[in-house]
């Protein structure tokens, strides 16, 4: 039986996934809010080696052989986001694994990730769940997602974990306290759905934001930051490995203090999936080179409508994509991907 059916939200998933059981839902809850707020990068580290420890513990030799890579193997830049058979991807498929092998899965994202990136994965997950439900069988749902590990968990080597699926690849790398999870990338479909009477958007934030930001730009401002041309989804998405992009769009340095305010609270819905000590080391990284950041969007201004924005700084690459809806048109799903050009992979930290 898949566990993930029937759940209305994230936090709700990530208690019973990772408890495996009912009774004590809402202390499991309080003792992990705790356990969050006394977590450093170090710990992070830690908890994330020790759960990869674990969830290799429970395969057998067949599956461990499946599920594990030398660290430099070339496959790891093997991802896609597209629905594709289990045999392309990198590890083994959840729908080979039992619920103790699932568990432990998500256990590693959950000790690596903050509280709400860890909710957006699962959000996302879920998200699939339900195309799968509308009649996507085959190739959609949580069976597809795939685990590989990269290297051998450690507390000092480098190592990673590779979880991929429709419309969600992480790329965790772990390197001593440093946690990286460029490159990513991050989508949902549908972009909205309804649960058990409650609509979950596991982006809904990474596009409110966008369109707060764009309409809090002048006229002269807008005319900047808008693209002479269109697209209609992402650019360096997957297997653009090592390409860059020419910064387009108003540099933040045009921007003034609120709207500078608005471009890293939205550059934050990414940087902030790794865990919180990790991610405000890399919000300063990225402030620090804010004056050479640069903001670029194409598409209408009115929220609900198809659009397309790109963020690109000397460590950052970001880009949102609204696919659309045949007519009457509307939003079908979004892709993003978050990459960091001078560490891909982790490979800066790595050495």
């Amino acid at each position: 039986m898949n566990y993930f059916v029937s759940r209305t939200l994230a936090i709700y998933l990530l208690v019973v996934l990772l408890a495996g059981y009912g009774g004590a839902q809402g202390a499991q809850a309080s003792q992990e809010e705790e356990t969050r707020a006394a977590t450093s990068a170090e710990d992070a580290t830690s908890q994330a080696a020790a759960a990869a420890e674990d969830f290799l513990a429970t395969l057998d030799d067949a599956q461990r052989a499946e599920a594990t890579f030398d660290f430099d193997d070339e496959l790891k830049s093997n991802w896609t986001n597209v629905p594709t058979s289990d045999e392309e991807r990198n590890g083994v498929p959840f729908g080979d694994m039992t619920e103790e092998q699932q568990q432990a899965t998500m256990a590693i994202l959950e000790a690596a990730m903050s509280e709400e990136g860890y909710e957006k994965a699962v959000g996302i997950m879920e998200g699939d769940e339900a195309l799968a439900g509308e009649g996507g069988g085959g190739q959609f749902g949580i069976d597809h997602f795939v685990a590989g590990i990269f290297g051998t968990p450690s507390e000092t080597d480098p190592w990673m974990l590779q979880l991929a699926g429709h419309h969600l690849v992480l790329n965790l790398t772990v390197a001593g306290e440093d946690n990286v999870l460029t490159p990513s990338f991050v989508g949902v479909q549908p972009s909205e759905f309804e649960l058990d009477g409650e609509t979950v958007r596991p982006m809904g934030d990474e596009n409110d934001k966008a369109f707060e930001l764009i309409n809090a730009l002048d006229e002269d401002q807008q005319e900047e930051a808008t693209l002479d041309y269109e697209l209609s989804d992402v650019v360096l998405g997957p297997g653009e490995d090592g390409r860059t992009l020419e910064p387009e769009g108003i540099l933040a340095s045009d921007l003034d203090a609120g709207q500078q305010a608005l471009l890293l609270s939205l550059v934050g819905e990414w940087v902030g999936l790794v865990n919180d000590e990790t991610a405000a080391t890399r919000m300063s990284e990225i402030e620090d080179s804010l004056a050479e950041t640069y903001f670029a969007w194409s598409g209408p201004t009115t929220n609900g409508e198809t659009t397309y924005y790109r963020i690109t700084g000397p460590t950052l690459h970001i880009e949102f994509s609204h696919q659309a809806q045949p007519a009457p048109g509307g939003i079908l799903h979004v892709h993003s991907i978050y990459r960091d050009p001078t560490n891909e992979y982790g490979e800066q930290v790595a050495g």
